[in-house]
């Protein structure tokens, strides 16, 4: 019996999608026919056109009548889609897809705050304060729910403070990488409180105009992020 529904349906049956293909249940090259896929993960022609137009835009496969759904390499998948860095956090690409995320926010995030500590709007800077000053509030408790959603705030709020739209756009995929951190145990049960006073430090620096100190601080943010996530790797292995 298929199940009906709208959009929650369609974002359940693009994680199953997503499981199968990072854990190689679903492969490049495969096709599979419309009707194939409603039997597959039981749902109706709605919900399976709903996922194949998600699936296309992200690149992972292409759509053609007579032919078929046909999953494309994993080259061409769009490696900045928050669906698809959803999909590797929750399979054994898992350590890798992070320390992918650490590579490229070590090379965009310092640059993000470099340039903040001089276009930086008030609002921004207070922004920053107040997310950095709830990461300092529930980090000590291991409220690692709420501390996720301040560390979010903040590395959103710098993004957009940058006052550069590329740098800006890539808020989603920092916050699907924090919020994966924490979702699959690989965050300290309470946070480092050195991490928590460089980000107090990063909000002063950019409210103080000092774009130096902004960087190089935002740099060590990121890569304690990393080694922290691989140690505790090493240590559930």
């Amino acid at each position: 019996m298929r199940s009906e529904g709208g959009g929650g349906l369609h974002h359940s049956v693009l994680a199953r999608i997503g499981q199968d293909l990072v854990r190689g249940r679903l492969s490049p090259g495969d096709v599979l026919s419309m009707e194939q896929l409603e039997e597959r993960y039981g749902v109706s022609r709605t919900v399976v056109r709903e996922v194949v137009k998600v699936l296309e835009s992200i690149g992972v496969a292409t759509s053609r009548r007579r032919v078929g759904v046909t999953v494309r390499p994993e080259g061409e998948w769009e490696a900045l889609s928050p669906v698809i860095i959803h999909w590797r956090l929750g399979g054994p690409q898992r350590l890798d897809q992070l320390r992918e995320v650490s590579e490229l926010r070590r090379g965009v995030e310092p640059q993000a705050a470099w340039l903040a500590a001089q276009r930086a709007g008030d609002g921004d800077i207070a922004a920053l304060r107040a997310a950095a000053r709830g990461m300092e509030e529930t980090g000590p408790k291991g409220d690692l729910r709420t501390y996720l959603q301040h560390d979010i705030d903040f590395h959103t709020t710098l993004l957009t403070a940058s006052g550069n739209a590329l740098l800006a756009g890539l808020a989603p995929f920092v916050a699907e990488a924090l919020t994966g951190r924490t979702d699959h145990d690989l965050m300290p049960t309470v946070p480092d409180r050195q991490a928590i006073d460089w980000h107090l430090a990063v909000a002063e620096a950019i409210a103080e105009g000092r774009p130096e100190l902004a960087e190089d601080t935002t740099r060590l943010i990121v890569s304690e992020a990393q080694a922290a996530m691989e140690e505790i790797h090493t240590a559930q292995e």
